[in-house]
């Protein structure tokens, strides 16, 4: 008889902790779901790109993979899209890398891009909630903002790094980061339609000049192309969409020189590639540029 009471004591006490179980699970769940856990993911995919995890290593990306903080992603051709909950979008342009840091809650989240090479475009559809954070960090700047759509770009030349933050929509506050680690303490502060370029050389790290202008002539034709939705969702953004239209239909010229005189040129449209000639101006040499590179202005390629 006292077998059979202990027997009926540890099946009730069993099924106690199962409920309760169950009841922990349950306010986990609607806990989570009542503040919006936060969603990381591949949205587009097409071409050659990679993601590098942790201890896990090198992994071939897919439409919907789910990403985790410290994910160090790029994209070598193709496209490749981002999004962070639900309104935040992140475009990568080829020869891309980055490595994303995002934590907490889509109420309130800290989302942070380490971009080392190449382009990306963020789009910030809604405004933050108090208490959440979305940055860009570039070797020489740092960038926050709040809501809005804005490009940033870093690039090597005559080895100085350069960072472009173009604004499109809203406002972003941009920092300088010095060699030592840094950062300036005063923003500047960035409105749409305008841009900064930031240089880092051998001696210091400062603004080539203050906001300026838009050069949308060099911009891309999928960064345009994602000015112009916005324009159609109704967006306050920096352009008309008959302003867009103007210059995704230029073009650019293209000049080989050979020994200080013009060898041939080509009209290319703005974003696309040129070809390399097919005659060659001496029985030795090459072309000085990597036709694998889109133009968005006026170059001039010379024989080497």
């Amino acid at each position: 008889m006292s077998e059979d009471m202990n027997k009926k004591k540890w099946i009730i006490l069993g099924i106690g902790v199962v409920a309760l179980v169950g009841i922990i699970v349950a306010i986990f769940f609607l806990f989570f779901t009542e503040k919006g856990f936060r969603l990381l993911k591949v949205f587009e995919h097409s071409g050659k790109s990679s993601v590098t995890r942790g201890t896990v290593g090198e992994i071939e990306p897919y439409e919907n993979m789910v990403l985790e903080t410290g994910d160090v992603i790029q994209l070598d051709t193709g496209i490749l899209t981002l999004k962070a909950d639900d309104d935040k979008y992140i475009y990568l342009e080829e020869h891309t890398k980055l490595r994303l840091e995002a934590e907490g809650t889509s109420d309130k989240s800290m989302t942070k891009i380490e971009l080392m090479e190449g382009a990306i475009t963020n789009d910030i559809q809604n405004k933050l909630s108090e208490g959440s954070t979305y940055d860009v960090n570039t070797p020489n700047a740092t960038m926050s903002v709040r809501g809005t759509m804005f490009r940033v770009e870093v690039y090597v030349e005559n080895g100085v790094k350069y960072t472009r933050v173009s604004v499109f929509e809203g406002t972003v506050e941009t920092r300088l980061v010095y060699k030592d680690g840094t950062i300036a303490g005063n923003p500047v502060r960035i409105e749409k339609g305008k841009e900064v370029l930031i240089y880092e050389d051998e001696k210091t790290t400062d603004y080539v000049s203050d906001p300026r202008e838009i050069e949308y002539g060099t911009l891309p034709d999928k960064v345009l192309n994602l000015i112009k939705k916005a324009i159609e969702e109704g967006r306050d953004v920096s352009l008309t969409s008959e302003e867009v239209d103007a210059y995704l239909k230029s073009t650019v010229v293209v000049t080989f020189t050979y020994q200080g005189n013009v060898f041939g040129t080509q009209t290319v449209k703005k974003g696309g590639k040129v070809s390399e000639p097919e005659l060659m101006p001496a029985p030795s040499g090459s072309w000085n540029y990597d036709f694998d590179q889109p133009v968005n202005e006026d170059i001039t390629i010379e024989w080497k």
